[in-house]
């Protein structure tokens, strides 16, 4: 078979791997096709962690004896037992003669030893087939599984000239109703997000994602809040969901507030402190930790500020409104000076995507110094 060919049923395994996305963690989101005489007999992809893997819904759901066959498969089948058996194994026992990969598994336990395993049982193994897109798919589980932290998203909707609202201390939707769902969907994509304390403060938000018919996951909540002192009215702390909320303070908190946010069922986590802020890579440690392997931060700006001086950011998500929103409004980053271009942290990969009359602009964070 061409690679033309390989390809092309590689694509078919990413597009089945899409359908896991935000609802594997902490494991990858994985997809499969098996083929034969040019004919696809099955697809599948990871559901959900501990459930059977990508390779192992495929062959069950094949039409026909897989014998002889090539799987193509986004990621190194596993070749350890975990929750589930090892695919390496079954693929072998099955009778595929071919197996096609995407990319080599980064997790510790594999890391070609799936492909070792089955080379050595006569399988032919050719692997790294679109294997950048492979990645990309799977970047937050790449980076926890390797650093033991999350993938840190950087999200906001601006104005024209850069502001998140139109005026310091009063909530302004800056951007359209497209944006809104495209922001959305991402929450359904990612294990937590996060605001600061000023943002519950000013734009009392839920946190929640909100899809049509009732299909989106909420994602883990988290506040960023030193003394806590945003209200326990707020409504992230009333909101009816799943998912719990979680808040980080200052080791040095008041007693009377740490008591307060306990009795009303919050799960608190002290931080140190590092500079005239906490210490936000203590944080993703702690995070990395429970298995939150993707973080949405949504602001507001000396949150933006704050990650972006530490360098914790991977990726920004910025949807721009075709508007002015003047003097008054807040800058999308406080508290973070850079001296010049050369210097100036910057977006590459860089992708747009129009949302009725906005703009997104998305790519990977690149630090020059």
């Amino acid at each position: 078979m061409n690679s033309s060919s390989d390809m092309q049923f590689m694509h078919l395994a990413l597009r089945e791997a899409g359908k896991g996305l935000g609802r594997t963690s902490p494991n990858p989101c994985v997809g499969a096709v098996i083929v034969k005489d040019g004919r696809i007999l099955a697809k599948g992809y990871h559901k959900k962690a501990g459930t059977p893997h990508a390779e192992v819904n495929a062959i069950r759901k094949a039409s026909e004896a897989v014998s002889g066959a090539t799987i193509y498969v986004t990621l190194e089948p596993c070749n350890h037992t975990g929750k589930t058996p090892p695919c390496s194994r079954l693929i072998v026992e099955s009778g595929i003669s071919r197996v096609v990969v995407g990319m080599t598994d980064p997790n510790p336990l594999v890391n070609g030893k799936g492909i070792e395993f089955l080379r050595n049982h006569g399988v032919e193994v050719i692997s790294g087939i679109l294997e950048k897109e492979c990645e990309d798919i799977n970047q937050p589980f790449i980076k926890h599984i390797t650093k033991r932290i999350p993938w840190v998203i950087m999200k906001a909707g601006v104005s024209l000239d850069g502001k998140l609202n139109y005026r310091q201390g009063q909530s302004g939707w800056i951007t359209g109703e497209q944006s809104k769902l495209a922001v959305h969907k991402l929450r359904d994509r990612v294990d937590a997000i996060l605001v600061g304390r000023r943002t519950v403060e000013i734009d009392n938000p839920s946190l929640t994602t909100r899809l049509s018919g009732g299909k989106g996951k909420d994602p883990v909540r988290i506040i960023v809040d030193s003394q806590l002192s945003a209200p326990l009215s707020a409504k992230v702390y009333r909101v009816d969901s799943p998912a719990p909320t979680w808040v980080f303070h200052a080791a040095d908190a008041p007693q009377s507030r740490i008591s307060q946010f306990l009795a009303n069922g919050v799960q608190l986590y002290p931080l140190d402190r590092r500079g005239q802020g906490l210490d936000l890579s203590q944080l993703l440690g702690i995070l990395g930790k429970k298995d939150i392997c993707s973080l949405l931060v949504e602001g507001g700006a000396r949150m933006h500020g704050a990650f972006l001086k530490g360098k914790l950011f991977d990726y920004a998500h910025l949807f721009y409104a075709p508007v002015f929103a003047g003097d008054d409004g807040i800058a999308l980053i406080e508290g973070h000076q850079v001296p010049g271009r050369g210097s100036a942290p910057r977006l590459t990969d860089v992708r747009y995507k129009r949302h009725g009359d906005d703009m997104q602009v998305s790519g990977k964070l690149y630090y020059t110094t």
